[in-house]
């Protein structure tokens, strides 16, 4: 029978005298996972990690933020984390999605009031205008400013999602990607943690996903408060709070928990 779906997880097997609408059983690969104050107990088997904007115009200093004076400093502290977590969650086979800011080149479905946020003043260098750098457009779909920055390595089996918001899902293929991968547990990492990654993990909350952020792996250039402002929200109203250390330790010392 041939399969249909891109995906072991969400297939169809179909014949000229048969259609099998059985998904075969995935056996659960169970961690606990120590978060404040509880702790977590999650399956890795239904669980992805979302990237959010680890990408050279937020974290590279010829990107866009670095060019109108911001420190990116913050921005490429969830750097090093990843680097640790990403090997221990891949051999854990949990998908990874890069989801970054690219736009199309011609802005026609971004508005005034969304290009007013990158340009107030209408004098500075606002979406898909040339860095001052190297020309790239502003987080330009395909260009270097929305490319993924080189000190992360992107693996084969990655997804990659474009958004053109500050959450990942809206008007955008990431809620049927997770759906079609059989996902209900979020991992969260990325930039900014009181913008992108807030309204991401919030809409991922509204849609039903299970939410957990890394909170070492993901960072903002915002002032402090608002970082405590965003933990505190997520751990009151939309998800948990962990760390990819933790998250490397449940792997290492995972067992068969039914």
């Amino acid at each position: 029978m041939k399969a249909l779906g891109n995906t072991p997880r969400n297939q169809w097997r179909v014949s000229p005298e048969r259609v099998d609408l059985v998904r075969p059983p995935v056996p659960p690969h169970i961690v606990e996972l120590e978060i404040e104050p509880r702790t977590l107990r999650i399956d890795m088997t239904r669980t992805a990690l979302l990237i959010i904007d680890m990408q050279n115009d937020f974290c590279h200093p010829d990107g866009w933020l670095a060019s109108i004076g911001v420190d990116i400093a913050p921005a490429r502290a969830p750097i090093e984390p990843l680097q640790r977590v990403l090997p221990a969650l891949r051999e854990a086979g949990v998908p990874v999605l890069w989801l970054n800011w690219g736009n199309r080149p011609d802005l026609l479905n971004i508005s005034p009031a969304l290009l007013n946020v990158y340009d107030p003043n209408g004098e500075g260098v606002g979406l898909g205008a040339p860095l001052p750098s190297n020309g790239a457009p502003v987080l330009e779909a395909g260009s270097w400013a929305a490319a993924i920055i080189d000190d992360l390595a992107v693996a084969p089996g990655d997804v990659r999602v474009d958004k053109f918001r500050m959450s990942g899902f809206w008007d955008t293929p990431l809620d049927s990607i997770l759906r079609n991968m059989g996902v209900t547990s979020l991992l969260f990492a990325g930039v900014n943690l009181d913008q992108c990654v807030m309204c991401t993990l919030q809409d991922a909350n509204f849609l039903g996903y299970d939410c957990i952020l890394l909170e070492d792996c993901a960072a903002t250039t915002s002032p402090a408060f608002c970082t405590e402002a965003t933990l505190y929200n997520i751990q009151q109203c939309f998800g948990f709070v962990a760390s990819a250390t933790a998250m490397i330790a449940a792997l290492a010392t995972e067992g068969d928990m039914l």
